[in-house]
């Protein structure tokens, strides 16, 4: 049963009841939509990443690790779905709303953490080729992912409090306690994606600007390096960046007190925040452009076999091409870095 319009409510409070019944039932298709094809898609990834690509030989653990979040940010979907069928924006068990944003709180940053490490690796790679690149050697050990899961946990610690209704509170409260508790959870969030995006702007522009003064050698793991950050780009511009924006301007309403527009804000600012779920939908072509070994595992375990073969026939280069690009190689062997 839906609860009550939020007009009919007082406004001194945060509204965990939609102001739109339609709005969010096309939500919670969009969430089921997601939960059904995220589930298997990460399933099947991490399969091939443990038992055909044997990510700890591959040295790609932070990749597993991305792996990792995405699939545990696909279990918190159908919470999401069942409170916007329920006509709230929030799972009516507040232990479990609770629950549900630490987890998205962890996956979220964690995900970011772990790209963005990703995309300095091959900023080093491309940028820095022949210097010692430290990222890469954080990124071969298996402890470095646990300490950074480990120092992402504080920053989740927020979103389980009780000193806001609704998860999401800024501008209810009165306390000071709770003022300063929401507005270190806003910073966490916000955190979360703007110095990273300014990061990977930085590293796309070096790479780019790399690549065009290449004159000789080979340029196709350069262009590889090329595509993993720029996919994370789009990922961050597509998924981040708009419900992050749409943060900014829910904060401004309510902390301006302008309650009727604020209705609307909500709205733009939960359906944002669903695009931001198409995360889990995206990253696995981030393993594809870092990896073609893991693009061939996933093809052989799940492609039919016919169609497999003639991709791989289709694929095969020409003796020509082979024999100029081992000459191109031996002129440059510091470039095959980029393939780990």
């Amino acid at each position: 049963m839906r609860g009550p319009n939020v007009s009919d409510m007082g406004k001194s409070v945060d509204h965990c009841n939609v102001s739109n019944a339609v709005t969010y039932d096309v939500l919670s298709g969009v969430v089921i939509g997601q939960f059904v094809l995220g589930l298997p898609l990460n399933l099947s990834v991490l399969y091939v990443f443990i038992f055909k690509f044997k990510f700890w030989k591959n040295r790609s653990v932070f990749l597993f690790n991305i792996v990792v979040a995405d699939f545990l940010l696909v279990a918190c979907l159908p919470s999401k779905a069942y409170s916007y069928t329920l006509g709230q924006r929030r799972n009516p068990n507040y232990s479990l709303c609770k629950a549900m944003h630490f987890m998205l709180f962890l996956n979220r940053g964690a995900s970011i953490a772990f790209l963005v490490t990703l995309s300095l690796d091959r900023y080093f790679n491309v940028v820095h080729l022949g210097r010692r690149n430290f990222v890469k050697v954080l990124k071969k050990s298996p402890e470095i992912s646990v300490v950074i899961w480990l120092l992402l946990l504080p920053l989740a610690i927020p979103a389980t409090l009780h000193s806001f209704e609704c998860c999401n509170s800024l501008g209810r409260n009165s306390t000071f306690h709770q003022t300063l508790t929401d507005i270190f959870r806003e910073t966490v969030f916000f955190s979360q994606i703007i110095p990273p995006f300014i990061i990977l702007l930085y590293c796309t522009v070096r790479i780019v600007h790399r690549l065009r003064k290449k004159t000789v050698g080979e340029k196709a793991k350069l262009r590889r390096a090329m595509y993993v950050v720029a996919w994370v780009v789009v990922i961050f511009s597509v998924c981040f960046l708009p419900s992050t924006v749409a943060r900014a301007a829910l904060l401004v309403v309510r902390l301006k007190k302008w309650e009727e527009v604020e209705e609307v804000v909500v709205q733009f600012y939960d359906a944002l925040m669903v695009l931001s779920y198409t995360d889990c939908l995206l990253d696995p072509l981030v393993y594809c452009f870092c990896y073609s070994g893991f693009k061939d595992a996933y093809l052989d375990t799940f492609c039919p076999s016919f169609l497999y073969k003639r991709l791989r026939k289709e694929g095969t280069p020409s003796s020509s091409n082979m024999t100029t690009s081992k000459s191109r190689s031996t002129s440059l062997p510091m470039i095959e870095k980029l393939q780990v």
